[in-house]
């Protein structure tokens, strides 16, 4: 079983390649409402984070794949787990398709994968995501893949001088 390949797309551990591809979205201001960054990141700095990215997911506590297209090998996007908690079996987990590539189904079946693994190979309980309110593409990505909204966070996330809700969502086993 190939829980990282799919039908269009292969999510992949980082390599030193993906360095311009990490610059482009690090520093792209509109994805920064999402990835909680408010200032941009060095060649240099991104290229330590993919020197350490070999890191274990039980040391680094989060773990970065590239979502790769298939007929292509073009990278399309990353899908992350983050505050992984082995413990508590649960981690956080985020998205980003590049906009050239969005509306084709990539981020449904990277999603799909990344839940199968999650389950297979981590052994984990649950997922979750935090979602703005507004962001509903993201929204409609999760709940179809069975995430139910448990909590709203009012006045969450400030950007561009307004404060928006985020959603919580979670995937339980």
């Amino acid at each position: 079983m190939h829980t990282l390949k799919g039908d269009k797309i292969n999510l992949r551990a980082l390599e030193p390649e993906d360095l311009e591809f990490l610059y482009q979205i690090e520093n792209n201001e509109s994805f920064w409402e999402v990835s909680h960054t408010q200032t941009p990141f060095s060649k240099y700095v991104l290229k330590q984070y993919l020197e350490n990215a070999h890191l274990d997911i039980f040391e680094a506590k989060q773990l970065r794949l590239i979502i790769e297209e298939k007929t292509s090998d073009k990278t399309i996007g990353t899908i992350d787990l983050f505050d992984f908690n082995p413990q508590h079996k649960r981690a956080g987990i985020g998205i980003l398709i590049h906009p050239d590539f969005q509306k084709k189904g990539f981020a449904t079946e990277a999603l799909s994968l990344l839940i199968s693994y999650s389950f297979t190979h981590l052994d984990l309980h649950q997922l979750f995501a935090n979602i703005t309110d507004d962001n509903l593409k993201s929204i409609s990505l999760f709940t179809k893949h069975n995430f139910k909204k448990v909590g709203v966070k009012k006045d969450w996330i400030l950007s561009e001088g307004k404060f928006k809700n985020e959603i919580l969502l979670q995937l339980i086993k």
